[in-house]
């Protein structure tokens, strides 16, 4: 099985949500779930039924985040150089047509935030940009036509 790659910011951030939903909302909510059927009649008790969808879905959310923590690999983007685009880059690129420039980080899917500037390694626009250096005009295909940019700086 391939390892998916991931920060260790990233991976620090999905454990500790685990770790939240295990020791603190799952906990809680069964609390509530026993105080809700302390109520009485339970087919017209929406304080249980809300509570039992919350457990459900805090226990797929742990069971989710789970199975993808243990298929990452945690990597040091600063143990290896940036001299082409690759996981871990902080790219900045120029749009050929506007001059305007923007920046992303590479990081794994769940780290994904293309509003923060983070860009999954799996995205359209980063498989496009792999292996390529400062200097390079690339060509990129995107949903709504191609742009031009170039890539301006790479760095760690």
């Amino acid at each position: 099985m391939k390892k998916e790659p991931i920060t260790q910011e990233g991976y620090d951030k999905l454990l500790a949500e685990v770790q939240d939903l295990q020791k603190v909302q799952r906990p809680q909510t069964v609390k509530e779930i026993d105080i809700a059927r302390s109520h009485g009649d339970l087919k017209e008790n929406a304080e249980y039924h809300a509570a039992k969808e919350r457990l459900a879905f805090i226990e797929a959310r742990i069971y989710e985040l789970s199975n993808y923590l243990a298929k990452t690999q945690v990597v040091d983007p600063k143990s290896y150089h940036h001299d082409k685009v690759r996981f871990g880059s902080t790219i900045t690129l120029e749009d050929l047509d506007s001059g305007e420039e923007i920046t992303y980080k590479i990081v794994g899917s769940y780290e994904s935030s293309p509003e923060n500037g983070l860009i999954s390694y799996n995205s359209p626009l980063t498989k496009q940009l792999l292996g390529k250096e400062e200097g390079d005009e690339v060509t990129i295909k995107l949903p709504n036509g191609t742009k031009e940019y170039e890539i301006v700086e790479i760095k760690a």
